[in-house]
């Protein structure tokens, strides 16, 4: 059973930081994309960022790429989301997912994904 957890959500004042952690497990292949997404109340999930397999690419929504940054290890189905400055605007659900190796590895940030998961809070505060 594959399984995504993340962890490092909360309550935080705007422009505070927090870095958001996710690993998978029960993969039985490897992953080619490791992306996080968010959803706020009434809202659609929008995408934020993703990694290849290799690190060696990296992909942002154009308004946060100068405040989060992605980073991982593919390999070790690891990845994690420093945000820093954060608004009140931040505040949503914020989802971790895979995209398990496939025959020809193209890096596709915004999916599709094979696997989510669950979510953790992030509240920030004016």
């Amino acid at each position: 059973q594959v399984q995504l957890v993340e962890s490092g959500g909360g309550l935080v004042q705007a422009g505070d930081s927090l870095r958001l952690s996710c690993a998978a497990s029960g993969l039985t292949v490897s992953s080619d994309v490791m992306g996080w997404f968010r959803q706020a109340p009434g809202k659609e999930r929008e995408f934020i960022a993703a990694i290849n397999w290799s690190g060696s690419s990296t992909a942002y929504a154009d308004s946060e790429k100068d405040r989060f940054t992605i980073s991982g290890d593919i390999a070790m189905n690891t990845v994690v989301l420093q945000m820093n400055s954060l608004k009140p605007e931040d505040t949503a659900v914020y989802y971790c997912a895979v995209r398990v190796r496939q025959t020809i590895r193209v890096f596709t940030p915004k999916g599709p994904y094979d696997y989510w998961g669950q979510g953790t809070h992030v509240t920030v505060s004016s």
